[in-house]
């Protein structure tokens, strides 16, 4: 499974990339709000970082303004993937940015139809919201399992990318399902690595070298 960061924050995408477990990138408005300088810039930069697929999301409303921002954001860089808004304007936009070869992500996605149709559409990508879903008491990783089992049934190209992870049992159950990709916040990226009785084995080792070095 792949490990996307979802962040505009270039510090912290620096950070992963050092790990060597940095596949990709999600963005959105919001994010990109909270950083200084122009999106495109900002964008522009993230790119230079990471290899792999970075999301930059359209603020239009109509399909053919979509489609003309997609297109603006595919001059970034070659590894910008269009992020799109599930509704029926932004199907419209998947289908005419699919048509071009420009790689896109279909996001805010909280059932299973809403992801068939965005793969029938042509998108790349499909960004199901599990911790929303949580959040009114509905169990994401429900949706997760069915958009896998749907697109396996019907040997669909287009990737599962877990979105509004929150913690690492999110991350584990993802793959456990078989996702294609879980995105993440940096602080659930870093916890990732953690585990008390990690830490508390790391502190007995050393603990036990000090008697070592007492004695000699």
């Amino acid at each position: 499974m792949k490990f996307f960061l979802d962040t505009a924050h270039v510090p912290h995408i620096r950070e992963a990339a050092t790990v060597g477990l940095l596949d990709g990138i999600t963005t959105n408005p919001t994010l990109l709000s909270k950083e200084e300088g122009s999106p495109a810039d900002i964008m522009r930069e993230i790119c230079k970082i990471v290899d792999g697929p970075v999301s930059a999301e359209v603020i239009s409303l109509e399909a053919e303004g979509m489609v003309r921002e997609g297109l603006e954001w595919t001059k970034v860089a070659e590894n910008i993937v269009v992020k799109i808004p599930m509704c029926i304007e932004g199907l419209k936009a998947i289908r005419t940015l699919s048509e071009q070869d420009v790689k896109t992500n279909c996001t805010l996605i909280f059932s299973p139809i809403q992801a068939l149709m965005a793969a029938k559409a042509g998108a790349s990508m499909v960004s199901p919201f599990v911790g929303r879903l949580d959040d009114i008491q509905t169990p994401g990783m429900e949706l997760i399992e069915q958009i896998v089992q749907i697109f396996s049934n019907y040997g669909f190209p287009t990737e599962v990318l877990v979105a509004s992870i929150r913690n690492p049992i999110h991350v584990v159950q993802s793959a456990e399902i078989g996702a294609d990709i879980a995105t993440m916040p940096w602080s659930v990226m870093q916890s990732l690595a953690k585990h008390p009785l990690t830490d508390r084995g790391i502190e007995q080792f050393l603990a036990d070298w000090e008697k070592v070095k007492q004695r000699s």
